[in-house]
């Protein structure tokens, strides 16, 4: 491979990222790098930010100031004579189909089957000939598990299979970067581990990935760098063992004391 100026870059550059709801701060300046291969799992309490610097990411939310590049791309606007221009419509469409992003919902189309519902955006947005995309979903449903669900409808699967389906359908747009926004957060408990178990894979594959999650084991068994995000800023960043084992904040410390005890240990 040529190594560029390109290829050295963070895969996601987050700089000083800024987003409120009325007179409530969410993000406060958060700036983040995550190299081209590595999974960071964001942890911390609920309403700290850590869904809504997903949704910043893909411009799913739009932050007041800031910016958000994916292989050196800067997300959601574009350059012209007459300065900054946000996107929208089908160029922010293109945009995204770089950013795979998975949900707390499956938000399958109920109406379609399972191999339908994957290959649809490859048609819609990428204009992949039908049988191509069927192909390609053909293969993503086997390599999350689900090939003989092709032909199935939403309705016909359990909560852990139609979270894989999801999964499958984000990939068949081959993005550079995968976003996870607590994607077992609505399982019943029997079926987190086979949603974890592909996304485990993915990473061991080298794809980007940020992991917003309440799941401590399978951050500290999978991640790259675990992100404590807290009032809307990055109280602690590290690997997982110096955050695990000894978290330099005290804030990190409470919020770990915390998940113990309501798992009873």
């Amino acid at each position: 491979m040529t190594v560029t100026a390109s290829t050295l870059a963070p895969m996601v550059h987050v700089c000083e990222l800024t987003k409120s709801f009325g007179s409530h701060t969410v993000l406060d300046r958060v700036s983040l790098d995550v190299p081209r291969g590595s999974v960071f799992c964001i942890v911390g309490p609920s309403g700290g930010g850590k869904s809504t610097l997903l949704r910043c990411i893909n411009h799913l939310e739009v932050p007041d100031s800031g910016a958000v590049l994916v292989d050196s791309k800067l997300i959601g606007y574009e350059q012209t004579p007459r300065g900054m221009k946000e996107l929208a419509g089908a160029s922010l469409c293109q945009q995204r189909s770089a950013i795979g992003m998975v949900f707390q919902r499956f938000n399958l189309f109920p109406h379609m089957t399972v191999i339908e519902n994957v290959a649809l955006a490859p048609v819609m947005v990428n204009k992949v000939p039908r049988k191509d995309a069927l192909s390609r979903a053909g293969d993503l449903l086997a390599r999350v598990g689900l090939a003989e669900k092709r032909n199935s409808y939403p309705s016909q699967l359990s909560g852990g299979q139609q979270q894989r389906v999801a999964i499958a359908r984000a990939l068949a747009m081959n993005p550079k970067v995968m976003l996870f926004d607590e994607p077992t957060s609505a399982l019943d408990p029997e079926l987190v581990g086979e949603v974890l178990a592909v996304m485990q894979v993915l990473a061991e594959d080298g794809m980007t990935m940020l992991v917003v999650t309440h799941e401590m084991q399978f951050a500290r068994d999978v991640a790259d760098q675990v992100v404590f995000i807290g009032d809307g800023t990055i109280i602690e960043q590290s690997d997982p063992a110096s955050f695990f084992d000894s978290p330099s904040h005290e804030r990190t410390r409470a919020f770990l004391r915390r998940v113990r005890e309501n798992r009873g240990g």
